[in-house]
């Protein structure tokens, strides 16, 4: 069995994040680093999505970059947000944020390798690596980095897999119809003579839909839908 199928036969039995974590975690030592995190953007509440993070870093450095906001300003995280290409840690990269650079690596994080995986389904994960000696080299990474950008790919499809459960929403057939009309622009009459019921029926759905995706109108209803891939 290859080094990837091994990988993605570990991820896919584990059902939850911290044992996914580990697996990752092993893996990423495996391959010549003393620390990993990852980080996945939420897409609910569609206008404040949610941070998931999780990292085997000294907790003295996450206490630091938690107490200085420097989620807001890690130039990987923004970068990882634009592109799925690999970023390698170097001064260039954090030219924007010298003082968040100098206190990780005298926090001991000094190489580092990261890698965003966007699924277009309103999620995006970031992998990153990270050790504190040994200049990640072309030829290291000629090496290894096929396996660190599976990683990647692994990790995040096995946490949008234990996490989606936490943010993904029943609809039942009608509420999901009548959504996707309204997401094709039809009013409640159009919708109503598409689908053969009553207008009260179609709001009726619509509403029971809103009422679930916990928002205030059929407009913010559809959107959160649309960002959750339930109109599918």
């Amino acid at each position: 069995m290859s080094w990837a199928d091994k990988l993605l036969l570990e991820i896919d039995a584990v059902d939850c994040e911290h044992a996914l974590f580990a697996t990752v975690q092993e893996s990423a030592q495996a391959l010549g680093f003393e620390y990993c995190a990852y980080g996945m953007l939420i897409p609910v509440p569609a206008m404040n999505p949610k941070t998931f993070m999780l990292n085997s870093y000294p907790a003295t450095w996450q206490q630091h970059y938690a107490r200085n906001s420097y989620l807001d300003i890690d130039p990987t995280v923004h970068a990882g947000r634009r592109s799925s290409q690999p970023i390698l840690w170097c001064d260039d990269l954090f030219v924007q944020a010298p003082e968040l650079w100098n206190d990780a690596r005298d926090a001991g994080l000094r190489v580092g390798w990261a890698k965003s995986v966007l699924d277009g389904q309103g999620t995006g994960g970031l992998l990153t690596l990270a050790r504190n000696r040994g200049a990640l080299t072309a030829e290291e990474l000629v090496e290894n980095e096929f396996k660190m950008r599976w990683l990647a790919c692994m990790a995040h499809q096995g946490f949008r897999k234990i996490l989606w459960t936490r943010w993904s929403v029943a609809l039942t057939g009608r509420e999901r119809e009548v959504l996707r009309w309204a997401a094709y622009g039809k009013t409640f009459s159009e919708t109503s003579l598409i689908m053969d019921i009553a207008v009260a029926t179609v709001k009726f759905h619509t509403r029971n839909a809103a009422e679930k995706l916990g928002t205030i109108n059929r407009t913010a209803a559809v959107a959160k839908a649309v960002a959750l891939r339930l109109l599918d």
